[in-house]
């Protein structure tokens, strides 16, 4: 681990969770940033089936 040294300024015990919960916290932000500027998203988690988009030619 080439970042080691970072605990002898930050304990662990403080640096673990901070970081964790920064991780936590921006993938709730990009959710919700999906859900409000999308229309397929909000489908998507409450089960809707996707259209279909496009045929296939029998031949």
């Amino acid at each position: 681990m080439n970042q080691g040294r970072i605990w002898t300024v930050v304990k662990p015990t403080v640096g673990l969770p901070l970081f964790l919960g920064s991780v936590a916290v921006i993938a709730i932000l990009v959710h919700a940033a999906l859900l409000s500027n999308t229309t397929w998203f909000p489908k998507y988690w409450n089960g809707k089936a996707a259209a279909v988009t496009s045929q296939v030619n029998a031949g």
